[in-house]
């Protein structure tokens, strides 16, 4: 076991509570110590959930050890019930409750209650949050889905439109809340029913509906998969491959529905304006950066993909943390020539980022402070997030208008560094200082004479950035504030690298350009 500050998923049991908080109905009696309630927070603060998520813990504390903690938990189911009367019961306990070896399972079967009981297993020391959330998914599937409702699909298949089930959104989830509804119009417009959306938003009888519909779409293949295969052998359904990330992939997505539901429907107009912005000159200018691209499995690789295909970047590093696709991700990485980054330790992530240099960072919010730290521009694309990302607005990332969205949030970045740029590099011009009132006014002061600034080869009188060993002038400094802001960083670590190998005790203007040149053969 290693001990971290920051961790890109929880134990399998705050993947159980993201199930149950998806849905309406369905509450968790989770037996854990007094401690392991934290999990509240990341749904009520995090998500800014207007209510609680639906669980009950048996909160059992020391001193209860030593005595009977099996009746603590029944306890707590029974009460659970009696107040919230739901319609499933999610039972299991936590990674700390694990140690004590109860059973919840068998603890609620022999309290009989009136209503499904699904116990769950989730080994707290092998698996994670994802994992948790899957498993959860699958077992409350294999409980509810009613046999009958296969019958039921072939009965009508004749008299009606095809049919789907959209699968994987979940609460907590990157951008789920906004992704189904783009989904669902881009199925609607085809003339697709939707059947069933789960979890987000299901109730236990739509659960029962899952095989009445003819196909399964899985958004997020680490809450979906798992599910989706379990229904094609019970149900005989089958499943969507592509996840609908970036204008290309939302077209293979639109071809591979069309197949699945036997229809050669038109989708009409594109509402989408990522291509032509992609080719405008601004985005020109952009073309060829370096991207280092982090996160979960789905959003990693089709992050990489819009990238590369769609905004001309090019792909210097792929990663997740999501080890069960770990697989998938070696084969997208083995694409742009590059071998993927496997790993959940946030500390190997960013002594990539610092070792590939890249000059914009698509991650998670770790991925974010990283790239703070290391002073390169950066934007969330997966889980984990923190507050502001779930903003009030709508903000997909799937389908043509979560084409625009990633458009605005990955390119706008370094926009503002160019801006940025600009600012500073005519902040000491004499039409454009700080002094100076707006030019349209036709009142502004005669402009001030502007300050001379000396030429010098000693040290700069402020300190030299940390970490550096080789002081700068003053007047490299101000050389180093004309390079664009969202490479100035790695200009800076460049040229003390080439000054710290060379020997060099004070880096000047010429060591600047020297240094450039170096580095630009």
């Amino acid at each position: 076991m290693q001990l971290t500050l920051w961790t890109y998923e929880g134990p399998p049991h705050v993947g159980a509570m993201r199930i149950a908080a998806s849905m309406t109905g369905v509450h968790y009696v989770l037996h854990a110590p007094q401690g392991d309630t934290y999990a509240d927070l990341l749904f009520t603060m995090i998500e800014r959930r207007d209510s609680r998520p639906p669980v009950t813990y048996s909160t059992f504390q020391a001193r209860d050890l030593g005595g009977d903690t099996a009746e603590l938990f029944k306890t707590a189911a029974r009460q659970a019930y009696e107040r919230f009367r739901p319609d499933v019961m999610l039972v299991g306990a936590s990674c700390t409750a694990e140690l004590i070896q109860d059973d919840p399972g068998g603890l609620a079967r022999a309290l009989a209650l009136p209503i499904p009981v699904v116990p769950l297993e989730l080994p707290a020391y092998q698996k994670k949050e994802n994992w948790g959330a899957a498993e959860t998914f699958l077992q409350l599937v294999r409980a509810l889905a009613a046999p009958g409702a296969r019958a039921e699909r072939s009965a009508s298949v004749s008299s009606r439109p095809p049919s789907c089930n959209i699968l994987g959104a979940t609460a907590l989830g990157f951008r789920n809340r906004d992704d189904v509804p783009e989904v669902r119009r881009i199925l609607e417009r085809l003339g697709i029913e939707v059947r069933v959306v789960a979890p987000l938003g299901a109730t236990a009888a739509d659960i029962a509906r899952l095989g009445e519909a003819d196909f399964n779409v899985v958004l997020y293949p680490e809450i979906a998969q798992r599910t989706a295969d379990w229904l094609k052998r019970t149900f005989g359904q089958p499943m969507t491959t592509v996840v609908p990330i970036g204008v290309g992939a939302t077209r293979d997505f639109i071809a591979e529905v069309k197949t699945l539901a036997g229809i050669d429907k038109s989708f009409g107009r594109e509402q989408t304006r990522l291509p032509w912005y992609a080719r405008s000159v601004d985005s020109t200018y952009l073309t060829g950066k370096r991207v280092f691209v982090f996160g979960d499995a789905t959003h990693a690789i089709a992050a990489a993909r819009v990238a590369s295909r769609e905004l001309g970047f090019e792909v210097v590093g792929l990663g997740t943390y999501s080890r069960e696709f770990a697989r998938e991700v070696r084969a997208a990485a083995a694409g742009y020539g590059i071998e993927a980054l496997i790993t959940d330790d946030y500390l190997d992530v960013e002594a990539h980022v610092a070792s590939l240099q890249p000059e914009l960072v698509l991650g998670s919010q770790m991925e974010r402070h990283i790239a703070k730290r290391l002073g390169i521009p950066a934007a969330v694309i997966s889980a984990p997030v923190h507050v502001q990302d779930f903003p009030a607005r709508t903000s997909p990332q799937m389908g043509f208008e979560g084409a625009n969205v990633l458009f605005d949030t990955w390119v706008h970045p370094l926009m503002m560094g160019l801006e940025e740029h600009l600012v500073t590099m005519f902040r000491d011009d004499f039409e454009f200082g700080e002094g100076r009132a707006p030019s349209h006014l036709g009142h502004a002061p005669a402009p001030a004479a502007p300050a001379e600034v000396q030429a010098t080869e000693s040290p700069a009188a402020a300190a030299p950035a940390a970490g550096s060993p080789v002081p700068w002038t003053l007047d490299a400094e101000k050389e180093l504030r004309k390079v664009p802001f969202f490479v100035r960083g790695k200009a800076r670590r460049n040229t003390e690298a080439y000054a710290g190998t060379r020997g060099i005790a004070l880096i000047t203007v010429e060591t600047l350009y020297d240094a450039k040149a170096h580095f630009g053969r």
